[in-house]
């Protein structure tokens, strides 16, 4: 008898372990590392049983580890990955088309437009310049209100920006320059501007964030980065003036995929219905301006009422389609002034 309860427990023990082991998701993402313990225990709450193992980066190195696994997936979800980067993935067939609980409630263009979606989106980040006030009065720069305002000889060796390869950011800001003033292989008024613009950058970052911790910083007059960051980092006091271009703003989604193929095919969805809820949208909203989900998000202080207006219209396939032929044009031309890889 002795020795059938021992038997018992160590198959109790071995399934416990097992089951365990099942309910261990590994997510991959670009969340900033102080968004990730909030949404974490916001769905812990609602579903303790499942653990989240995350890993890290930002968009561009995910975005090419994913594919680079492409033939051997390691991700279970993808979560707060940009919009532009999972409709590039879609169209590699890595996802697992799925329709969450609450994807009634999601505005039609912050989602994958394929029944049931492939992707949907959390909140919209836009681009904003971090203008450092202090550092610009010692040097006589005058506060920004446009893009083209960027290439006076003032701004000279005081610009820093993301590198488009490596961060999610960067590669909007191309986008959005691209479809504002031309394209043309290469030829266009969009690359002209960015041929301008580069005369004045210092170094391009592999961070969206940085740019603005850089300005915030007094290391260098104006970085251009986001909006989370930018209304982040002045809340702390920073001496930065938050500018939104007036010419248009790149912008792109977080968002909410599955990888198809994953074997807890059960509670990745679980996370995709808890992180289209309201309750994750308003999680959200203590970062972002603008919720995937309308009327949730509260009025943040520096982003003007408008702002949703001032977002260009992006096209994420297309985004998704070019993204190879853009960043090898860049590269060309702008990686000289790259900052060194890790």
């Amino acid at each position: 008898m002795k020795a059938w309860k021992t038997l018992l427990a160590g198959l109790l023990a071995a399934s416990g372990a097992a089951h365990a082991q099942g309910t261990q998701l590994t997510v991959y993402t670009a969340l900033e590392t102080d968004q990730l313990r909030a949404y974490q225990e916001g769905f812990k709450k609602a579903h303790p049983e499942i653990e989240l193992k995350w890993v890290r980066d930002s968009t561009g190195v995910i975005t090419a580890k994913l594919i680079a696994e492409k033939a051997n997936p390691q991700a279970d979800v993808i979560w707060g990955v940009a919009a532009s980067s999972l409709a590039l993935f879609g169209q590699q067939g890595m996802l697992e088309p799925y329709a969450p609980a609450n994807l009634g409630a999601i505005s039609p263009q912050y989602r994958d437009k394929k029944n049931p979606p492939a992707w949907w989106g959390m909140d919209v980040y836009g681009a904003t310049i971090c203008f450092n006030t202090v550092e610009a009065k010692k040097r006589n720069i005058p506060l920004p209100t446009s893009w083209h305002d960027l290439t006076q000889p003032a701004f000279k060796g005081q610009i820093v920006m993301p590198n488009p390869a490596s961060s999610g950011t960067g590669y909007f800001d191309v986008v959005a320059w691209l479809q504002l003033w031309g394209d043309d292989g290469g030829k266009g008024g969009g690359w002209k501007y960015m041929d301008a613009l580069h005369e004045n950058v210092a170094q391009y970052t592999h961070s969206g964030s940085k740019p603005c911790n850089m300005a915030a910083q007094g290391e260098y007059v104006a970085g251009i980065s986001f909006e989370y960051r930018a209304h982040s980092t002045k809340a702390k006091g920073a001496p930065i003036e938050l500018v939104f271009p007036k010419e248009g703003l790149g912008w792109d989604l977080e968002g909410l995929a599955i990888h198809k193929g994953t074997k807890k095919l059960d509670a990745a969805k679980k996370l995709a219905d808890w992180a289209s809820s309201k309750d994750a949208m308003v999680l959200y909203g203590k970062n972002f301006a603008i919720t995937a989900m309308p009327g949730v998000a509260p009025k943040l202080a520096n982003i003007p009422d408008d702002y949703e207006s001032r977002l260009v219209k992006m096209d994420f396939d297309q985004s998704a389609a070019n993204r190879e032929r853009i960043l090898a044009e860049w590269s060309k031309r702008y990686d000289a002034k790259s900052e060194p890889k890790k």
